[in-house]
């Protein structure tokens, strides 16, 4: 989400971004599904930009509490802020517009994984798209279903949907290490230059 949204604010500030050289070496840096998504949404990268920015701090400051795990790769904090991003993005600009930004991110990890570049942290895979996507469509939902909530209102739907397991994350182990499904925890050769990892993807109420 990070890249998304640092590239995308250097389009939306300038009137004539495309013409510019600064804003141009950003679009070249754009997955090519995320350039798409800024170029047909001109008048709403901007919303999206600051929405997204906001989710990514709101996410940061959820991780200093007791509320969920503290775990931004692959545990609640990031099943939190995949949902919250969506629930605030699609009352900004509408749900199929976030639901496709959405989309276009995930699209463009794969991108990323193809040249080992790393997001959040980590190289992309096709066990966190699937949960990003997931979380993604819980957010939308929560959206649809409190279309007048205030942002607060859904920090407490976002996280009680998690706690009550309606999200989902990534198995691991007691030390941070990831998981396949029967418990075997996976190491670092298990998961280099593969897409489709086989991590595990759980409700977001199960511990470890």
């Amino acid at each position: 989400m990070k890249r998304a949204i640092s590239y995308i604010f250097i389009l939306i500030f300038s009137h004539n971004y495309l013409n510019s050289q600064s804003a141009s070496k950003g679009f070249k840096k754009l997955s090519g599904p995320e350039k798409c998504w800024v170029v047909f949404h001109p008048f709403k990268a901007k919303r999206a930009y600051k929405i997204s920015l906001q989710a990514q701090q709101t996410s940061d400051s959820i991780a200093k509490t007791n509320l969920l795990d503290k775990d931004k790769n692959g545990g609640q904090v990031d099943a939190f802020r995949h949902s919250y991003w969506m629930a605030t993005l699609a009352q900004e600009i509408g749900k199929r517009s976030a639901k496709s930004l959405g989309k276009a991110h995930e699209k463009g990890n794969y991108k990323q994984f193809k040249k080992g570049k790393l997001e959040d942290g980590e190289i992309p895979d096709k066990p966190s798209s699937k949960m990003d996507l997931f979380n993604n469509n819980v957010g939308i939902q929560i959206y649809k279903n409190n279309k007048k909530a205030s942002h607060e209102e859904y920090i407490a739907l976002i996280v009680e949907n998690i706690l009550n397991g309606n999200l989902k994350i990534i198995k691991k182990d007691n030390l941070g290490n990831y998981q396949k499904c029967d418990g075997t925890s996976l190491q670092k050769k298990d998961l280099r230059g593969i897409w489709e990892t086989p991590k595990c993807l759980i409700n977001s109420n199960q511990k470890i």
